[in-house]
């Protein structure tokens, strides 16, 4: 009995042993399987409920103002609006759309958020003239004082992973998006739960059939969660993950939800290493236009992306994107959304890509500096995740004729010296603010950006620092001052010999300032640089805006300094505005993503310089550019156009430069090797080139040269010194200030006061 009784309790431990095995591990199993879901519901939750996505701060260019007067031409009009996408076509019943009908032009203007606020949508009438903006009127044909553009978008502010999208809600979005989208990738996306069983055994079957992959059954909210939260690893536990996350992303939110997160994620190209994210930007990128304007052929198009965007690369592969959008329009076709007559029209519908190129309207150059003074005011991770919108003064209209001019005159330098590179800096007078930059002669393509990064020797560059630092003691110092041009030993701080060498390899005597400037002068300037003090010299640099510590030797005063030609603008900005040092603005407004103001950057101008040595100085340099270095600039230019400017060259004529100003645009032009060896070029015979073609299209207007306040001009023998009659022999007539001008008269005898006119017939 006990042996039974003993047996068969063996017999139930066993078992109790084998049930309590399969518990242990059933528990086991959940709390993974509970930890497991815990795990997902965690991503989930945090990827969805917290901010998003990653937003780049963007960068706008100026709004174009049509004001009457203005000077713009009906060509440059219509290329703007080819540039911010509006579309041509007689009826013009939509934002972003305009007629043009000779130099008439009806363009219906998209609503845009300024910095000053909303602007809506609203139809103008243009009149051109040959140069300029003629008439602007509203649509009851009442004249209006002026209208804008929306500027259009130049680059961003992008995260690590250089991500970068436009945000759109889903009210936003056009219902013929959604429809076409959920019709091609998702037929069941209101009715399933996040998976969808009936999918995946039909891709599974056609997968079969076809021998390969050609259908997916992910759903759009799995397409979603692999985007947003999981990699593109290809293994079952990472299916696993996404098949339970989507089930819980569709638990925690609504369709809707989903919907709108996909069209604001889904990846749909590249533009260098800028990944391009969502159905908003995508549509900027490929058509340069919003969404919303978009026709179905090109949503077709944006659409039939999902499925590979660089397989379906329509400017790498147009035939490929044009066979997948016909494929789209097809599946609407099938569903009857189209007629089989409307399918065919659409079908052969080109793809009108806005551009060549995605390169296209691309400035590297110029919003690289525009993240660097960013950089100064907010923390990197605020500039590429809040979706900051960043106003600014860059004209791409003067940036194209930039660019023409570098690409025409390096075009003529080719057979002298290959592989030459340019840099060029463009600034307003009137307000320190830069419209334009090149970084290199391909000026679309990022990398070295030789305008900001480039130090190089400025040579003579220099030189109107040394002459401003003399003038600056009219007890001392005048245009007229004469000064030896005869060869000189300067010590420097080691012992050493600093003996330099005028470009002629000649020296020319007595020579009085205005002449040593304006033919460059190295033994009159390295003289005059001594006299004055090497001190004064350097503090007039930094007086100028050149904040970069400089090397106190002489050198220096012929220009060894290195700068980059964004430095050399700042420098030469102040001396076309009179003396009033402004830093150089790239930003005048800041609003957050809703359009709510932030910040404002307004112009204080210092005056730094006395204005009346200032003038003396452009004097001189208007003197370069008639009668010295700088002439050639006229072989463009128009003989009667006043412009003020100085060529520079370093040593062995490894860099050739130049700087000068009209009363619009100041510029500087660099050109020279990445290797740093000779060009062969001087700064008349190279940069001068890119500055002269430059300025002949772009500025209209000459500088001003009326008196100024402790200036006095004086008829004065330009060999003797002594005053003068404007009928006499080499007569000049001069600047000079208050109490600095001759008293001595010069032999030519007083006759009746005659019409003064020799000043205008030089410099008029």
């Amino acid at each position: 009995m006990v042996k039974k009784a003993s047996k068969g309790s063996g017999a139930s431990a066993a078992t109790f042993s084998w049930w309590g095995l399969f518990v242990k591990l059933s528990l086991a199993f959940a709390v993974v399987m509970l930890i497991f879901f815990a795990y997902c519901d965690a991503k989930v939750r945090g990827t969805f409920d917290r901010q998003r996505y990653e937003q780049p701060a963007k960068v706008y260019a100026r709004p174009l103002v049509l004001a009457t007067g203005a000077i713009l031409t009906a060509y440059e009009l219509e290329s703007e609006l080819g540039e911010l996408g509006y579309s041509s076509r007689r009826l013009v019943d939509q934002p972003g759309s305009y007629f043009r009908q000779g130099d008439h032009f009806t363009i219906y203007l998209r609503p845009f958020a300024f910095a000053d606020g909303l602007q809506p949508a609203r139809k103008i009438e243009v009149e051109m003239n040959s140069t300029t903006v003629g008439v602007v009127r509203n649509k009851l044909g009442d004249r209006i004082a002026e209208e804008q553009l929306d500027p259009m978008v130049i680059g961003g502010v992008y995260p690590g992973r250089h991500e970068d999208r436009l945000m759109l809600s889903l009210a936003e979005a056009p219902q013929m998006l959604i429809e076409t989208l959920v019709q091609v990738e998702d037929q069941h996306f209101y009715s399933h739960f996040g998976i969808s069983p009936r999918s995946i055994v039909r891709a599974m079957l056609a997968n079969i059939k076809a021998g390969r992959t050609v259908q997916g059954g992910s759903t759009l909210t799995q397409q979603l969660v692999k985007n947003t939260i999981l990699s593109n690893e290809r293994s079952l536990w990472r299916k696993a993950k996404e098949a339970v996350m989507s089930i819980l992303t569709e638990m925690h939110y609504s369709k809707d939800r989903i919907l709108e997160a996909y069209i604001n994620e889904v990846y749909l190209g590249q533009e260098g290493n800028r990944a391009i994210h969502g159905f908003g930007l995508a549509a900027r990128h490929y058509y340069n236009r919003p969404l919303e304007e978009l026709n179905l052929g090109q949503v077709a198009m944006l659409v039939g992306l999902v499925k590979g965007p660089s397989y379906y690369d329509p400017w790498r592969h147009p035939e490929r994107a044009k066979t997948r959008r016909n494929i789209v329009l097809g599946e609407l076709e099938e569903e009857g959304w189209l007629t089989t007559q409307q399918l065919a029209e659409w079908q052969k519908e080109p793809l009108e890509l806005a551009k060549t190129s995605a390169l296209a309207g691309v400035y590297p150059a110029y919003v690289d500096l525009v993240r660097r003074q960013l950089s100064r005011d907010y923390q990197s991770k605020e500039l590429q995740t809040s979706g900051l919108r960043i106003f600014t003064p860059f004209d791409p209209v003067l940036q194209r004729r930039a660019e023409k001019a570098t690409v025409k005159s390096l075009q003529r330098l080719e057979a002298r010296q290959k592989d030459l590179e340019v840099a060029m800096v463009v600034t307003k007078v009137n307000s320190g603010d830069v419209v334009a930059v090149i970084g290199g002669k391909r000026p679309k393509y990022a990398g070295f950006n030789r305008a900001l990064d480039a130090l190089r020797p400025i040579g003579s560059l220099a030189k109107p620092a040394v002459y401003l630092a003399a003038l600056n003691q009219p007890n001392q110092y005048s245009l007229l001052t004469k000064v030896s041009d005869e060869p000189v030993s300067i010590s420097n701080a080691n012992g050493s010999q600093w003996r330099p060498s005028n470009y002629d390899r000649k020296s020319h005597g007595e020579v009085p300032l205005h002449t040593a400037l304006a033919h460059s002068y190295n033994l009159a300037t390295a003289r005059l640089g001594m006299q004055v003090g090497l001190d004064k010299v350097m503090a007039m640099f930094q007086r100028l805006g050149v904040q970069r510590p400089l090397l106190e030797v002489p050198s220096m005063l012929l220009g060894s300094a290195e700068l980059a030609p964004i430095e050399v603008a700042a420098m030469y900005q102040t001396l076309a505005a009179d003396g009033r040092y402004t830093p150089l603005r790239t930003i005048y407004a800041i609003t957050d993503n809703k359009g709510e103001l932030l910040a404002r950057y307004p112009q204080k101008p210092k005056q730094v310089v006395n204005s009346a040595a200032v003038h003396l100085l452009q004097y001189a340099m208007l003197e370069t550019v008639r009668e010295g270095t700088g002439k050639g600039v006229y072989q463009m230019l128009p003989k009667d156009y006043r412009v003020a400017g100085k060529t520079g060259t370093s040593n062995d004529t490894r860099d050739s430069w130049f700087a000068g100003f009209a009363g619009d645009y100041m510029a500087v032009v660099w050109m020279g090797l990445d290797n740093n060896t000779s060009t062969g070029l001087t700064g008349a015979s190279g940069a001068l080139m890119v500055w002269r073609q430059f300025m002949a299209e772009a500025s209209t207007e000459q500088m001003p040269f009326s008196l100024v306040d402790g200036v006095e001009y004086q008829w004065v023998d330009s060999i003797s010194g002594k005053l003068s009659q404007s009928w006499c022999e080499n007569a000049r007539y001069m600047p000079f200030m208050s109490g600095s001008a001759p008293r001595e008269r010069g032999g030519c005898a007083p006759e009746p006061e005659k019409v003064w006119g020799w000043f205008r017939s030089v410099f008029d």
